[in-house]
């Protein structure tokens, strides 16, 4: 335990970082974009910040999480004792959903 003192030094800055990087990011791709293209007006660094927030409330995790749920809604057909035929049909029309 004693090697890992240095993380609660360096992962609050990190972490920093990370949320001003992810804020002047948006806000420069916003401004740089939008207000040409659709004519609206452009964004502080806050603004950005709160326009991550609404994405990550809206639109779910940035994360991989994804996955894993596909992984449950197979498995909950594999309990519900269907056919192989049955979750081919399923996964056949999930593909054709996402665009694969």
């Amino acid at each position: 335990m004693r090697k890992r003192r240095w993380i609660y030094f360096v992962a609050p800055p990190a972490a920093v970082a990370l949320v001003w990087a992810c804020g002047e990011l948006v806000m420069h791709l916003w401004n740089w974009l939008l207000p040409e293209l659709l004519g609206w007006r452009q964004v502080t660094f806050w603004q950005a910040l709160g326009l991550l927030l609404l994405s990550r409330i809206l639109f779910g995790s940035w994360g991989s999480g994804g996955g894993q749920q596909r992984k449950d809604r197979w498995e909950g057909c594999r309990k519900r004792g269907m056919t192989d035929e049955e979750r081919e049909r399923i996964r056949e029309g999930a593909l054709k959903a996402e665009g694969a």
